[in-house]
């Protein structure tokens, strides 16, 4: 069995190791539950609002809408927030490559809820909630945690830290203007 002296030097490797992982994760799900609080939100307004809200016979159109608006927040929060710490780019550059990926991982989204209501026929707003807000939404979620990462806001690569060229970049953060 091994020592606590053993245990407590693998804990500070893994900490020191999977530090900045695991606060991104951290981050990364506050700010995921904040947009998914809008996109359910909305998707349900739209969907069943009275009984039978505006969208109510368009389940598609209603989750790309409140897709949408879920995630101007899931980047204001993930930009300014999660990955200010990362590498940057143009924030037009960065805001267009987020919607692109986001737009993957809706497409996710959207196909369960289609498989769910159109080929399935399951149309109660349970399962509805279930095909596009647990199952599409955790697939579309591992999605986008791995593309944002490695696309929107990369880390900076050893070499461009010691390259003189890129120091202004590197002293800002996200909340300073490009």
């Amino acid at each position: 069995m091994p020592g606590p002296q053993l245990i407590a030097r693998g804990y500070r490797y893994l900490q020191n190791t999977l530090g900045d992982l695991y606060r991104e994760i951290a981050k990364f799900g506050i700010v995921g539950l904040s947009a998914l609080v809008v996109d359910i939100g909305l998707f349900n307004i739209l969907r069943f609002a009275g009984g039978e809200g505006p969208l109510f016979d368009k389940p598609l159109t209603a989750k790309v809408i409140s897709v949408a608006v879920a995630t101007t927040v899931a980047y204001a929060g993930n930009r300014f927030w999660t990955f200010r710490h990362r590498g940057r780019t143009h924030m037009g550059k960065e805001y267009l490559m987020f919607f692109g990926l986001n737009g993957v991982a809706m497409l996710i989204a959207v196909g369960c809820l289609w498989f769910s209501h159109y080929v399935l026929g399951f149309t109660s707003p349970l399962a509805d909630n279930i095909s596009a807000n647990v199952i599409g939404l955790g697939l579309g979620t591992l999605f986008r945690f791995w593309s944002y990462r490695k696309w929107v806001f990369p880390a900076i690569p050893a070499d461009e830290l010691a390259d003189p060229a890129n120091e202004e970049l590197l002293e800002r953060d996200a909340s300073t203007p490009i």
